[in-house]
């Protein structure tokens, strides 16, 4: 068979389907009936604080191909507070549960423009996914607005093909977003735990809020590890740095590639993504993912308190330990992640998800904000 990024050229048995507001089952030849075609009802007109948004809803079999979203609002407490969560098969564990924002590639409630293999942050505005996303009976898309405010017109389009050949046996796409303010000396973050059945580990995008920005050390020689079917104590996979596995080497800029980059270095915020297309990783009963919280202060002699004043009021409050020998040394985080996976169902139950206080720490700055929004009309995208 001959194939078009992984779709046939011609296929009499799978049909193209597009939901938006403007037809919002996806029936056939319904689209833009309102105001007699003439873009009558291109978005959800507001979408109010507190507000919980079914914005699509299909029959299987079927795979999602494409979702296209933008809020009218895209400023960091709103993107981190607009929480997506889709279901599969009338399952009420969600199987994807994270923020806009960090769910399209970027933490912190950053944007910017990016695009890799799977996401596409389009001049800091359009937020695009091409993660295909089967379902064999049922899917359901919502976004929930917990930012504490009207988020405004909501745009979206969800381009599926249905009469795929799914059954309840397909891993199904799952991501999952995690925020740790202060991670525990000697501990490794998780960024992924719990997964139970089978499938493929395809990646993550990992947020640093850099404390030690301007203290001249470096913060990601930490390992990402991956445990697959149960190693204990060490995974299968490991690597040797936080920018490595990031594909990058000798610290990192901001750079985007199909499978990894950093979209967003600025200052004390880095965002980076990993993506593992070309090179699968595979499990067949559960899965764990985790990155170490190990710095460099460029020295080859253990430090003592008052070697580098910059660090005494880390090594007093304990964020700050070093006790072999190199410049290498552990460190308390603030670290956030989304990772992203296939598994076969039923999805087992997340973390509590991080509450809105805790979600809206340390964003970035308005001025950092949205590159591209002086560009355009403003009232319709």
């Amino acid at each position: 068979m001959i194939e078009l990024w992984g779709t046939p050229l011609y296929s009499q048995r799978i049909a193209s389907r597009s939901i938006s507001a403007e037809n919002p089952r996806g029936e056939v030849g319904q689209g833009g009936k309102a105001l007699n075609g003439r873009k009558g009802e291109p978005c959800l007109p507001n979408l109010r604080d507190g507000q919980v948004y079914t914005f699509a809803e299909m029959a299987g079999p079927g795979v999602i191909r494409h979702i296209w979203v933008t809020p009218e609002k895209r400023n960091p407490d709103v993107l981190r507070n607009l929480i997506l969560r889709f279901y599969w098969n009338e399952q009420s564990q969600a199987s994807v549960e994270a923020p806009l924002g960090d769910f399209f590639g970027v933490s912190h409630g950053a944007t910017c423009h990016f695009e890799s293999g799977f996401l596409t942050n389009a001049e800091g505005r359009a937020f695009n996914s091409y993660f295909p996303m089967p379902f064999s009976t049922s899917a359901r898309l919502t976004i929930s607005n917990e930012s504490g405010r009207d988020a405004g017109m909501f745009f979206y389009e969800v381009d599926y093909t249905a009469g795929d050949d799914i059954t309840i046996e397909t891993p199904h796409f799952h991501a999952q977003f995690r925020r740790v303010a202060n991670t525990t000396m000697y501990e490794d973050y998780v960024i992924l735990d719990g997964v139970v059945g089978k499938g493929r580990y395809l990646g993550a995008n990992v947020g640093i809020v850099d404390r030690y920005a301007k203290c001249d050390c470096w913060w990601g020689e930490g390992e990402v590890k991956i445990y697959i079917d149960g190693d204990d104590p060490y995974p299968t996979i490991c690597g040797t740095g936080s920018e490595d596995y990031a594909g990058a080497a000798w610290g990192i800029g901001r750079f985007h590639a199909r499978e990894f980059g950093a979209p967003f270095v600025e200052g004390k915020h880095i965002s980076f993504y990993r993506f593992h297309g070309h090179d699968p990783v595979y499990f067949s009963r559960d899965l764990k993912v985790t990155i170490q919280q190990i710095g460099n202060d460029g020295s080859v002699t253990p430090l003592k308190p008052g070697e580098r004043p910059a660090m005494d009021p880390f090594i007093k409050a304990g964020l700050y330990k070093k006790d072999y020998p190199g410049g290498n040394f552990e460190r308390v985080d603030d670290v956030c992640s989304t990772a992203y996976w296939y598994q076969t169902l039923p999805t087992h139950p997340f973390p509590e998800f991080p509450r809105k206080a805790l979600r809206s720490l340390e964003l970035v700055s308005e001025r950092t904000q949205d590159p591209g929004a002086a560009a355009g009309p403003q009232s319709d995208p």
